[in-house]
């Protein structure tokens, strides 16, 4: 029973070391865009976006938002849900085609921008959305990269956001 319970111990260290040693040649930086098609027009869309304050509403993810004190003369603001607390700011806004927010990752495993694009169609929008990030921890770069994947967070706001407007979009990766 001891040889067990010690073998198992050595998978498990070795089983870490390999993820910790796999996170650890990953780069911390990533960029990855993601695409979708939308019937409502840029304006609908923008205004949506820009309204963190009204996101738990349709962002299923999203239980609450708090605000917190301006930075540097934009609005920011706390997502509470069930991945915990996700620090934001505003750091751009060309109504109604481009929005920028920023992480405020002090103490996270992870920072970075989201640069939300949006450009008119003949029957809508387009939307895109280009994540920035930054993944510290070497054991969340794994995950992040293996596991979850780069798009995945995007995918979903993408997903949800079309749900928002009552229209199932499919999701399309660009990088």
């Amino acid at each position: 029973m001891k040889r067990i319970v010690i073998g198992m111990l050595v998978v498990m260290v070795a089983a870490f070391a390999v993820v910790y040693g796999i996170g650890l040649s990953l780069p911390e930086d990533h960029v990855a865009t993601v695409r979708a098609e939308f019937a409502a027009a840029p304006e609908q869309i923008f205004a949506t976006i820009a309204d963190f304050r009204s996101q738990p509403d349709w962002r299923p993810a999203v239980e609450r938002i708090e605000e917190l004190p301006a930075e540097g003369g934009n609005p920011a603001w706390v997502e509470l849900g069930a991945t915990g607390p996700l620090p934001m700011t505003l750091t751009e806004s060309e109504p109604p085609v481009r929005l920028v927010t920023t992480i405020l990752s002090e103490g996270l495993p992870f920072g970075g921008t989201w640069t939300y694009d949006i450009e008119p169609t003949g029957t809508g929008s387009t939307v895109s959305i280009t994540e920035e990030g930054e993944v510290y921890s070497p054991i969340f770069r794994f995950v992040s990269r293996f596991i979850m994947g780069h798009h995945a967070s995007a995918s979903t706001y993408l997903s949800d956001l079309g749900t928002r407007f009552g229209e199932k979009v499919t999701v399309d990766i660009v990088r």
